[in-house]
């Protein structure tokens, strides 16, 4: 016989968890109704298990008693969201710090480049590269195109093409790059700017 998924008995516990906090406050359905805007039908529903909570009926019940929506539901502590970050020295100069744990199809690293020299050395290599520019000016050599990314500006390319970057007025620059094996690509989801025309 399968088990039960683990929510369901997350979701179980919410009625009796209810009915405890009422009791506690010494409120009856009618006065708690009143307050919540929610029937008193509902209400008791709620409290035997015999209608499931939703956040439309959780949130007035937990502004109502004055207790976290997570209080509220008994939901599972959040592990340590901590990333523990390592510097380490890169081949060519500067720092990495790796800011994705795992052995996930992309990997995120922070990067500070110090000044290469004026001469790239142009690499190739399977994966697919995205570049976001934290502070400084990053000189970004691309095939034929040689270019100067500031703040706020991004790029990314297949990186089989010839490619080098580095600082690009001798002062540290501190970029984000998010790196993926062939075929995986940053996916970025914007609005349109105001005005602009449809293709």
């Amino acid at each position: 016989m399968d088990e039960p998924p683990p929510h369901r008995a997350v979701l179980d516990e919410v009625g009796p968890r209810l009915r405890r906090l009422r009791a506690r406050r010494g409120l009856t359905l009618a006065a708690l109704s009143e307050e919540t805007g929610i029937s008193k039908s509902t209400l008791s529903r709620l409290e035997s298990g015999q209608r499931r909570p939703s956040l439309e009926l959780l949130l007035p019940l937990a502004r109502a008693y004055r207790v976290a929506l997570d209080d509220l539901v008994g939901a599972p502590p959040v592990g340590d969201p901590r990333v523990r970050m390592t510097p380490r020295a890169m081949r060519h100069g500067g720092t990495s710090v790796a800011l994705t744990q795992g052995l996930g199809p992309l990997q995120a690293y922070k990067m500070v480049i110090p000044d290469r020299g004026a001469e790239p050395d142009l690499r190739t290599h399977e994966g697919y590269e995205w570049l976001y520019v934290l502070d400084g000016r990053l000189r970004l050599v691309l095939a034929e195109h040689d270019l100067v990314l500031g703040p706020g500006e991004a790029a990314e390319w297949d990186t089989r093409t010839p490619h080098w970057f580095g600082s690009a007025d001798g002062r540290p620059v501190e970029i984000l790059s998010l790196f993926g094996k062939q075929g995986e690509r940053m996916h970025v989801v914007a609005k349109p700017r105001a005005g602009r025309a449809k293709d």
